[in-house]
Protein backbone atom coordinates (compact mmCIF):
# COMPACT_ATOMS: atom_id res chain seq x y z
CA UNK A 1 0.00 0.00 0.00
CA UNK A 2 1.60 3.29 -0.93
CA UNK A 3 2.04 5.75 1.93
CA UNK A 4 -0.15 8.95 1.12
CA UNK A 5 1.72 12.51 2.11
CA UNK A 6 -0.78 15.57 1.78
CA UNK A 7 1.56 18.42 1.06
CA UNK A 8 2.57 22.34 0.16
CA UNK A 9 6.01 22.04 -0.95
CA UNK A 10 6.92 25.42 0.61
CA UNK A 11 6.12 24.66 3.99
CA UNK A 12 9.32 23.94 6.78
CA UNK A 13 7.21 21.22 8.46
CA UNK A 14 6.40 19.45 5.21
CA UNK A 15 10.15 19.88 4.13
CA UNK A 16 11.25 18.40 7.28
CA UNK A 17 8.92 15.06 6.45
CA UNK A 18 10.45 14.71 2.88
CA UNK A 19 13.85 15.23 4.42
CA UNK A 20 13.00 11.97 7.01
CA UNK A 21 11.77 10.02 4.15
CA UNK A 22 14.65 10.49 1.83
CA UNK A 23 16.98 9.85 4.82
CA UNK A 24 15.21 6.87 5.70
CA UNK A 25 14.82 5.28 1.98
CA UNK A 26 10.59 5.58 2.65
CA UNK A 27 8.65 6.02 -0.37
CA UNK A 28 5.85 8.74 -0.45
CA UNK A 29 2.75 8.61 -2.32
CA UNK A 30 3.01 12.93 -2.76
CA UNK A 31 -0.24 14.70 -2.82
CA UNK A 32 -0.25 18.39 -3.28
CA UNK A 33 -2.70 20.32 -0.95
CA UNK A 34 -3.11 23.87 -2.17
CA UNK A 35 -4.50 25.38 1.34
CA UNK A 36 -4.93 29.07 -0.82
CA UNK A 37 -7.45 27.10 -2.65
CA UNK A 38 -9.12 25.47 0.86
CA UNK A 39 -8.32 21.77 -0.45
CA UNK A 40 -7.42 21.18 3.18
CA UNK A 41 -10.97 22.07 3.84
CA UNK A 42 -13.12 19.49 1.74
CA UNK A 43 -15.34 16.92 4.14
CA UNK A 44 -12.90 14.42 2.68
CA UNK A 45 -9.69 15.79 4.21
CA UNK A 46 -11.55 16.86 7.05
CA UNK A 47 -12.53 13.01 7.66
CA UNK A 48 -8.92 11.93 7.38
CA UNK A 49 -7.24 14.93 9.94
CA UNK A 50 -10.10 16.76 11.52
CA UNK A 51 -6.96 19.56 12.23
CA UNK A 52 -7.11 20.28 8.44
CA UNK A 53 -3.32 20.77 8.57
CA UNK A 54 -0.70 19.58 6.49
CA UNK A 55 1.75 17.70 6.17
CA UNK A 56 -0.70 14.52 6.86
CA UNK A 57 0.69 11.22 6.45
CA UNK A 58 -1.65 8.14 5.60
CA UNK A 59 0.02 4.89 6.25
CA UNK A 60 -2.39 1.87 5.01
CA UNK A 61 -5.34 3.74 6.42
CA UNK A 62 -3.68 5.22 9.53
CA UNK A 63 -3.46 8.81 9.66
CA UNK A 64 -1.07 11.26 11.31
CA UNK A 65 -0.08 15.01 11.27
CA UNK A 66 2.22 17.00 12.75
CA UNK A 67 5.53 17.40 10.94
CA UNK A 68 7.57 15.89 13.98
CA UNK A 69 5.22 13.63 14.95
CA UNK A 70 5.08 12.10 11.29
CA UNK A 71 8.99 12.01 11.22
CA UNK A 72 9.45 10.09 14.95
CA UNK A 73 6.92 7.55 13.19
CA UNK A 74 8.44 6.96 9.77
CA UNK A 75 11.61 6.03 11.51
CA UNK A 76 10.16 3.88 14.24
CA UNK A 77 7.98 1.92 11.80
CA UNK A 78 10.77 1.74 8.52
CA UNK A 79 14.72 2.84 9.62
CA UNK A 80 16.80 -0.03 9.20
CA UNK A 81 18.44 1.23 11.87
CA UNK A 82 18.34 3.18 14.52
CA UNK A 83 21.10 6.12 13.68
CA UNK A 84 18.38 8.92 12.66
CA UNK A 85 16.46 7.95 15.44
CA UNK A 86 18.36 6.67 18.26
CA UNK A 87 16.70 3.96 20.65
CA UNK A 88 18.62 5.01 23.38
CA UNK A 89 16.23 6.46 26.22
CA UNK A 90 19.07 9.01 26.81
CA UNK A 91 20.53 9.57 22.74
CA UNK A 92 16.39 9.93 22.22
CA UNK A 93 15.53 12.29 24.49
CA UNK A 94 18.02 14.74 23.56
CA UNK A 95 16.86 14.36 19.97
CA UNK A 96 13.50 15.00 20.83
CA UNK A 97 14.24 17.85 23.05
CA UNK A 98 15.76 19.30 19.77
CA UNK A 99 12.69 18.31 17.36
CA UNK A 100 10.52 20.34 20.60
CA UNK A 101 13.40 23.08 20.62
CA UNK A 102 12.39 23.48 17.11
CA UNK A 103 8.18 23.26 17.33
CA UNK A 104 7.89 25.11 20.07
CA UNK A 105 10.74 27.70 20.10
CA UNK A 106 12.69 28.42 16.91
CA UNK A 107 10.04 27.64 14.34
CA UNK A 108 7.46 29.27 16.12
CA UNK A 109 9.33 32.24 16.63
CA UNK A 110 10.05 32.56 12.78
CA UNK A 111 6.20 32.23 12.56
CA UNK A 112 5.29 34.71 14.76
CA UNK A 113 7.35 36.99 13.50
CA UNK A 114 7.23 36.85 10.09
CA UNK A 115 3.52 35.60 9.19
CA UNK A 116 1.56 38.17 10.03
CA UNK A 117 3.55 40.13 7.69
CA UNK A 118 3.58 37.81 5.12
CA UNK A 119 0.09 36.79 5.38
CA UNK A 120 -1.75 39.46 6.72
CA UNK A 121 0.22 42.80 5.11
CA UNK A 122 1.20 43.58 8.98
CA UNK A 123 4.04 45.35 10.77
CA UNK A 124 7.30 43.74 11.94
CA UNK A 125 7.35 43.89 15.62
CA UNK A 126 11.08 44.19 16.75
CA UNK A 127 10.54 42.79 20.85
CA UNK A 128 9.51 39.17 18.18
CA UNK A 129 12.99 40.05 16.37
CA UNK A 130 14.80 39.77 19.56
CA UNK A 131 12.98 36.26 20.37
CA UNK A 132 14.32 35.05 17.21
CA UNK A 133 17.60 36.20 17.87
CA UNK A 134 17.72 34.43 21.03
CA UNK A 135 16.53 31.42 20.20
CA UNK A 136 19.14 30.92 17.43
CA UNK A 137 21.55 31.88 19.84
CA UNK A 138 20.07 28.58 21.59
CA UNK A 139 20.48 26.86 18.64
CA UNK A 140 24.22 27.86 18.29
CA UNK A 141 24.80 27.24 21.39
CA UNK A 142 23.65 23.52 21.23
CA UNK A 143 26.39 23.43 18.16
CA UNK A 144 29.18 24.37 20.66
CA UNK A 145 31.22 21.01 20.85
CA UNK A 146 29.24 18.60 18.14
CA UNK A 147 28.73 18.33 14.53
CA UNK A 148 25.30 18.06 15.03
CA UNK A 149 22.46 19.13 17.15
CA UNK A 150 22.04 15.97 18.69
CA UNK A 151 25.24 14.58 19.02
CA UNK A 152 28.48 13.47 16.53
CA UNK A 153 25.83 12.07 14.05
CA UNK A 154 23.14 12.76 12.04
CA UNK A 155 19.39 12.91 13.30
CA UNK A 156 16.00 13.37 12.58
CA UNK A 157 16.45 16.67 14.81
CA UNK A 158 18.85 18.01 11.95
CA UNK A 159 16.14 17.48 9.56
CA UNK A 160 13.47 19.30 10.96
CA UNK A 161 15.90 22.29 11.97
CA UNK A 162 17.12 22.42 8.59
CA UNK A 163 13.54 22.45 7.09
CA UNK A 164 13.48 25.81 9.56
CA UNK A 165 17.02 27.22 9.30
CA UNK A 166 16.87 27.16 5.24
CA UNK A 167 13.28 29.05 5.62
CA UNK A 168 15.53 32.10 7.63
CA UNK A 169 17.90 31.96 4.33
CA UNK A 170 14.48 32.09 2.21
CA UNK A 171 13.74 35.66 4.09
CA UNK A 172 17.17 36.95 4.13
CA UNK A 173 17.62 36.91 7.46
CA UNK A 174 20.92 36.86 8.18
CA UNK A 175 22.68 34.25 10.48
CA UNK A 176 26.21 35.31 10.42
CA UNK A 177 26.51 36.06 13.82
CA UNK A 178 25.68 32.65 14.42
CA UNK A 179 28.94 30.49 13.27
CA UNK A 180 27.83 27.43 15.22
CA UNK A 181 24.59 27.15 13.27
CA UNK A 182 26.78 29.10 9.53
CA UNK A 183 28.69 25.70 10.14
CA UNK A 184 26.34 23.09 10.69
CA UNK A 185 23.83 24.15 7.90
CA UNK A 186 26.56 23.74 5.46
CA UNK A 187 27.62 20.31 7.17
CA UNK A 188 24.00 19.13 6.87
CA UNK A 189 23.07 20.61 3.74
CA UNK A 190 25.49 18.27 2.41
CA UNK A 191 24.90 15.00 4.59
CA UNK A 192 21.39 15.27 4.30
CA UNK A 193 20.27 12.62 1.41
CA UNK A 194 18.46 14.16 -1.92
CA UNK A 195 18.43 16.95 0.19
CA UNK A 196 17.80 19.36 -3.00
CA UNK A 197 14.96 17.33 -4.08
CA UNK A 198 13.90 17.13 -0.32
CA UNK A 199 14.40 20.78 0.69
CA UNK A 200 15.86 22.92 -1.79
CA UNK A 201 13.16 22.82 -4.63
CA UNK A 202 10.90 23.42 -1.63
CA UNK A 203 13.08 26.69 -0.46
CA UNK A 204 13.11 28.07 -3.66
CA UNK A 205 9.17 27.94 -4.02
CA UNK A 206 8.74 29.29 -0.72
CA UNK A 207 11.10 32.42 -1.19
CA UNK A 208 9.16 33.24 -4.25
CA UNK A 209 5.99 33.25 -2.65
CA UNK A 210 7.24 34.98 0.07
CA UNK A 211 8.18 37.75 -2.58
CA UNK A 212 4.92 37.70 -4.26
CA UNK A 213 3.14 38.48 -1.22
CA UNK A 214 5.22 40.59 0.42
CA UNK A 215 5.35 42.96 -2.82
CA UNK A 216 4.32 46.83 -2.33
Amino acid sequence: MPIDFYYLPGSAPCRGVLLAAKALGVELNLKLTDLMKGEHLTPEFIKINPQHTVPTLVDNGFALWESRAIMTYLADQYAKNDSLYPKDPKKRAVVDQRLYFDLGTLYARFADYYYPVIFGGGEYDPAKLDKIKEALGFLDSFLQNDEFVAGSQLTLADLSLLATVTSFEAVNFDLSAYKNVVDWLARVKAAAPGYEEANGKGVVLFKQMVENLTKK
